[in-house]
């Protein structure tokens, strides 16, 4: 965070001081909610939660080098005191992003937000320094939190907003007001608590509409390709540019293939010139990924060549998502656990089977969490498209949802043992290690509490230390 003395703080807060010797002392570390996290200079923020309560560990971080605490109550050591923490850390939040000199860039959207973050920070760190959401922190406090990391040196700030209902996606743009929007998608997930795509598309496209006008520098970026977000041109003041494989695409891909190894190779095509791309990445839904971050980065004064270059160069920086590693017997495990909607189940099975070209491929597969209504229609066209797609074997973890995926691939043609219903991670894992057999490769992926990241971890330990072949 940039230097600020704990007077300032409590006055940008309206916080009250207690037990602090010098208000003038400054917080030259980072903000943290996490005792673990605490460095020297640092300022503590103490949130009281169902099971944890910061508070009670307030003595033991100023030991640690902490400042003060940003806390609800006197906690017997500096702390500056306010109502509310969450609201204190967003108006602090807002505060030293209005002095900064950086260009903030807010995304959001139903799916590949988290990737689609991850290749933005590092096209963006390419040309200058560049701070950006870690892993999905993408709500009221990790949004915050992420903006307080920010220097003097920070050219571009690169946040994640999530969102569970309408006025969220406000919510975070008054906090962290960004100049350029992206809206990547608008599909199914947590459309059971949205109530529809509508709904979705309502608090999606609050991004675009917070931005500023086009005079003043606000740009739109919108997925040229899904209607719902192509719409949101006329709910913003800012300048609209369209990314997608339409031709009517400012920034474009042509030529999309897999290669055998199944990453994405295509053509980027820009206002301003053209240049090929091969990806690390694994999957063709990168694609749309990275037109977002080209879309982006030319919007912020990069080349085609430059973009084409950072993006060929790219890997994940978050846990879980299409991390693929190969055990020295040749088995190759797909870990895409960390979640999972109907748009990026498709997308990692499509990957698998261009993977898994001339080898024997299983997909284990477990629920789709947040559908709603459409919960029954989604698994069953998931486990049918497995079959549409020649995976091998198909592993359904876990309760009903994974029976529906399992019965749409039994209604759609699969045969004997092709697909099998397993009650919970250690069977499937029991299964893989008695079947499994050299050069195979193993897609696992589900919602996030279904907690699939454990039955790839298994597979990992059972073959021994296996090579990292992409991040």
């Amino acid at each position: 965070m940039i230097a600020l003395s704990l007077a300032e703080i409590a006055a940008v807060v309206g916080g009250q001081t207690y037990d602090i010797p010098d208000p003038a002392v400054q917080v030259t570390g980072p903000v943290v909610r996490d005792s673990r996290e605490v460095e020297s200079g640092s300022l503590f923020v103490a949130f009281a939660g169902e099971r944890v309560d910061g508070h009670d560990f307030a003595a033991a971080v100023v030991e640690a080098g902490a400042v003060a605490v940003l806390a609800s109550r006197p906690v017997g050591v500096p702390a500056i005191v306010v109502d509310d923490v969450q609201t204190a850390l967003g108006a602090l939040a807002r505060h030293v992003v209005e002095r900064l000199g950086a260009t903030l860039v807010a995304l959001t959207g139903s799916a590949g937000k988290t990737s689609t973050k991850d290749l933005i920070a590092q096209v963006l760190r390419s040309k200058a320094p560049t701070v950006f959401t870690p892993g999905s922190l993408n709500n009221e406090i990790g949004l915050p939190l992420t903006a307080l990391s920010a220097t003097e040196e920070t050219k571009f700030l690169v946040l994640e907003m999530g969102a569970r209902g309408i006025g969220h996606i406000r919510y975070l743009a008054d906090l962290t007001p960004p100049k350029v929007g992206l809206v990547l998608n608008v599909g199914t997930a947590h459309i059971g608590e949205f109530g529809g795509r509508e709904q979705i598309a309502q608090a999606k496209g609050e991004l675009v509409e917070g931005l500023p006008p086009a005079e003043d520098g606000g740009a739109a970026i919108l997925n040229a390709d899904d209607p719902l977000v192509r719409a949101m041109a006329s709910r913003t003041k800012a300048r609209v540019i369209l990314f997608g494989e339409s031709d009517e695409a400012d920034v474009r891909a042509e030529n999309v293939r897999l290669t055998d190894g199944g990453q994405p190779s295509f053509s980027l095509h820009t206002p301003s010139g053209c240049s090929d791309v091969t990806m690390r990445l694994y999957g063709e839904h990168h694609v749309s990924n990275a037109l977002a971050a080209a879309a982006v980065a030319h919007e912020l004064g990069m080349s085609a060549d430059e973009i084409a270059r950072a993006l060929s160069e790219a890997g994940s920086l978050s846990r879980w998502r299409m991390e693929v590693t190969e055990r020295p017997d040749g088995v190759t495990v797909v870990n895409d656990a960390y979640n999972a909607n109907p748009e990026s189940m498709r997308a990692a099975l499509r990957a698998l089977a261009a993977m898994g070209k001339g080898r024997r491929t299983w997909a284990v597969l477990g629920k789709m969490a947040e559908l709603g209504d459409e919960a029954l229609a989604e698994h069953d066209a998931v486990g049918r498209l497995a079959v549409r797609l020649n995976v091998g074997k198909l592993v359904a973890v876990g309760g009903r949802e994974a029976s529906w995926l399992q019965l749409g691939a039994y209604n759609e043609g699969s045969w004997g043992e092709e697909s099998v219903h397993v009650s919970d991670a250690q069977a499937a894992v029991d299964l893989l290690r008695s079947e499994l057999r050299p050069g195979d490769v193993v897609l696992v992926k589900a919602s996030r509490s279904v907690g699939l990241e454990s039955v790839a971890q298994a597979l990992l330990e059972t073959g021994a230390e296996g090579e990292v072949v992409a991040r």
